[in-house]
């Protein structure tokens, strides 16, 4: 897959994941609330986190677009990715009851970090 097929394919995900949590927020106020106060902790630990690694993975592809640094690409894949594995573990662990799938959050941790990394690695690459 080439470099404009990932941004494109990102750009989409980015704009899904940014309407998927104004929804998700949304419903977490109001019926979110009622139905599952149980897990509300670990629901608004995971909305949290994909609402700001969706604006940080928004940043860097605007950003490649600019200057086409392919480590930019890079840590908006990863912030993609790290949405996927950690806020996607933990809702799917919620609605499911599948325990396992909580697993995965760590991982998808590491790999926000990742992404992170790799910004501050152009900082430090760029003059």
């Amino acid at each position: 897959m080439n470099s404009d097929n990932i941004m494109k394919l990102s750009l989409v995900f980015i704009a899904l994941s940014g309407a998927f949590s104004v929804l998700f927020g949304a419903w977490l106020a109001h019926a979110g609330q009622e139905l599952l106060l149980t897990d509300k902790t670990r629901l608004i630990t995971a909305h949290h986190y994909q609402i700001i690694h969706t604006l940080a993975a928004l940043a860097a592809i605007l950003s490649y677009r600019s200057n086409a640094s392919r480590v930019l690409l890079l840590a908006s894949v990863l912030f993609i990715a790290g949405m996927l594995l950690f806020s996607g573990s933990l809702y799917l662990k919620t609605y499911t009851g599948i325990t396992s799938l909580g697993q995965l959050a760590p991982l998808g941790g590491v790999t926000l970090t990742l992404g992170w990394l790799t910004l501050a690695f152009v900082g430090i690459k760029n003059k």
